[in-house]
């Protein structure tokens, strides 16, 4: 659906202006990005001896469901969105004809009151 001018950024774009460690701009974090770096997290705690390993992989994991939480959550949101602007141009377009019915309506009353 299209907007009513206002144009929602896709999940990937919330991530564009993200900052690294040091404060400077980190490249584009886009779900691709997102799923190799948390692999690359997974391996890397796996090369941790047995005792380090177990909180680090329950984090990982933590992360990766709230990932997808967030995702979900962000389609939902759109999808709302999306609902709403289409709802808004329902509703101008019933405004605007029912502007034109009191108009058309006045104008009989006019022409009524102008008869006698």
């Amino acid at each position: 659906m299209e907007g009513a001018g206002l144009d929602a950024p896709t999940f990937e774009a919330l991530g564009k202006h993200s900052l690294d460690q040091e404060g400077k701009e980190a490249p584009n974090m886009n779900e691709e990005n997102f799923q190799r770096k948390l692999a690359e997290l997974v391996a890397e705690i796996q090369t941790l001896p047995a005792g380090e390993r177990g909180k680090l992989e329950l984090l990982a994991e933590q992360t990766r469901e709230r990932h997808k939480q967030l995702k979900e959550t962000v389609t939902s949101l759109q999808e709302s969105i999306d609902f709403v602007r289409l709802s808004i141009k329902y509703m101008l377009f019933d405004l605007e004809a029912t502007r034109r019915e009191n108009e058309q309506l006045r104008k009989m009353l006019d022409d009524r009151s102008n008869d006698r």
